[in-house]
């Protein structure tokens, strides 16, 4: 047999979904504002009819204490039952549908009554008030039950008081006003009520819309899950809203564009400044994977627009692949000068050995002095206007692949560099970059020739390099600086159009620039002017000798 299912128990509380809670909410504002108004309202109604009824109370008293009968009927006739006061107060109070008028002397004692038995006694509520010349609007209990009370004095023809006269209007009256006007208040009440609710549903249905039927705890598990997602990832993500401000950054994002909390708000343009990456963050160029420089790194960004208008940028720093794939460029290059070299020494080789078999010894020596010196004579013309070892060194490599690729790698006669650069990795990659892309746009053209220029002017370092190559059109000279720009086919480790980028970002950091002009062969003139690229020279310092560092640069070489 199966078991039998145990029953469900009934969990009391609040729904969970976002929609049903603010109905709820909604619902019980409206009702409990509906009841508050209506009990602001009660209030101040019942105190309004009380005083509307001593009024009206004090109004009778006052016009009947006017009437001439009256004052003369208490000075010259006793308070008998059918004396003129009774008739003419019982008329009045038939006219106004008071409760009761009740006239007295200056002693307290009836001259009218509802009650005809009791005229000629004492009143049961103090008169002096109203005896002294005082008017008294008040709500009491009498011999008549609780009433709205209005007792003014009676005068005589000098205007001496002889009396009062006191008016009552019975209060089940005046709480059967109120009562009657609770039903009609109650129906607005509820109408509102009624109204609120209608736009609590329709506001919970726009509610249960945008957030998707969820409930409170997994709209706030979502947020939790969110932030620890954006804040964890290697990968930098930009938020924008509609209006293009930047408005969520994890800490990738801040990391990679080198800003803060200060840019939460704010469009790109004014948090980043002007560039392509500044572009791209709002839109200005689409495009998937699209390369960027910002600051030293190289970025590949994506923009996805969002269901509102906005938009979401990743960024990826590709900074390390790039170098990566520029090296793997230069040892390709290397490659294939030493495979070629290695053809030209076997050539060599099987040379010298036929001198040598030829008995032809002089010759032989002559040739092995020959092959040595060109290496020797390079580095040593390099050295000799180069004193910085990376530099020389990176000359020295360039000329040899130079070489091999039919181009001549010419050293400017004004070329002087002293060993003391600040940052000469940083220089080595702007000569290396600039060089790469001459050797490019020269090979295979006849009479290919690259010439490098480096001097001084004070601490500010002029480099310039020259190519015989088809140049650069005047309409592209800025474009070619551009990140992703190129006219050469993509590696295969990657995409083109860096080298350049990063060399006027370099010079740019170090306050400087770097243009392209036109040769005086017609070819293309790169310039990269660095302030206060070199050190200030020591007062002691020994001059710099050439020849070891010559040295060091040709086993380099080797």
């Amino acid at each position: 047999m199966n078991p039998t299912p145990r029953a469900r128990r009934l969990r009391l509380g609040l729904p969970r979904r976002v929609f049903s809670q603010v109905l709820l909410m909604q619902v019980t504002i409206a009702a409990g504002v509906a009841v508050l108004a209506t009990g602001l309202f009660l209030a101040p109604l019942s105190k309004q009819l009380d005083q509307e009824a001593m009024r009206r109370a004090l109004a009778i008293a006052q016009t009947t204490a006017q009437d001439p009968q009256i004052a003369e009927g208490v000075q010259n006739t006793p308070p008998t039952v059918d004396g003129p006061v009774q008739r003419e107060a019982e008329r009045i109070r038939h006219a106004t549908h008071a409760e009761y008028i009740v006239v007295m002397d200056w002693r307290g004692v009836r001259w009218s009554h509802t009650t005809p038995g009791k005229i000629g006694g004492l009143v049961s509520t103090d008169p002096s008030e109203a005896l002294s010349g005082r008017q008294v609007m008040e709500i009491d209990k009498g011999t008549l039950g609780r009433s709205a009370r209005g007792k003014v004095p009676l005068y005589d023809a000098d205007h001496r008081i002889v009396g009062a006269v006191s008016v009552g209007i019975a209060y089940d009256n005046v709480r059967a006003r109120l009562i009657s006007a609770i039903p009609g208040l109650f129906a607005y009440a509820g109408g509102a009520l009624a109204v609120g609710a209608l736009a609590a549903w329709l506001i919970s249905r726009r509610v249960q819309r945008q957030t998707r039927d969820l409930a409170f705890s997994d709209i706030s598990a979502l947020l939790a899950e969110r932030e620890a997602m954006l804040h964890s990832i290697r990968e930098g993500v930009v938020a924008l809203d509609r209006g293009g401000r930047i408005r969520l950054l994890n800490d990738e994002a801040r990391r990679l564009l080198g800003i803060g909390d200060e840019a939460v708000g704010r469009c790109p343009d004014e948090a980043l400044g002007a560039g392509r990456t500044t572009d791209v963050l709002a839109g200005r160029v689409t495009g998937t994977d699209l390369l960027t420089v910002r600051g030293q790194r190289v970025l590949v960004a994506n923009r996805m627009p969002t269901d509102h208008d906005g938009a979401v940028v990743t960024l990826r720093d590709r900074t390390e692949l790039e170098q990566l794939g520029r090296e793997l460029d230069s040892t390709r290059g290397l490659i294939d000068a030493l495979r070629a070299q290695d053809h030209e020494h076997a050539n060599r080789m099987h040379t010298l050995l036929g001198l040598l078999e030829l008995d032809m010894y002089d010759d032989a020596v002559e040739f092995v002095g020959e092959v040595v010196g060109d290496h020797r004579v390079t580095a040593e013309q390099v050295t000799e206007k180069i004193q910085d070892p990376l530099l020389a060194a990176l000359l020295v490599g360039k000329a040899t692949v130079a070489a091999e690729r039919g181009v001549a790698l010419w050293i400017a006669d004004r070329t002087r560099l002293p060993d003391r650069l600040i940052d000469p990795r940083g220089l080595v990659t702007v000569v290396g970059n600039l060089v790469d892309n001459a050797l490019d746009a020269v090979a295979g053209t006849p009479h290919a020739r690259v010439e490098v220029e480096l001097r001084t002017e004070g601490r500010t370092v002029v480099l310039g390099v020259r190519d015989t190559g088809p140049g650069i059109p005047v309409e592209q000279r800025e474009l070619i600086f551009t990140e992703g720009w190129s006219t050469k086919e993509p590696p295969a480790h990657g995409k083109r159009g860096l080298g350049l980028s990063l060399v006027r970002r370099f010079a740019e950091r170090q306050g400087g620039s770097a243009t392209v002009g036109e040769a005086g062969g017609g070819g293309a003139e790169f310039t990269v002017v660095l302030p206060e690229a070199l050190a200030e020279p020591e007062p002691e310092s020994e001059p710099a000798f050439a020849a070891p560092v010559a040295a060091t640069v040709e086993e380099q070489a080797r």
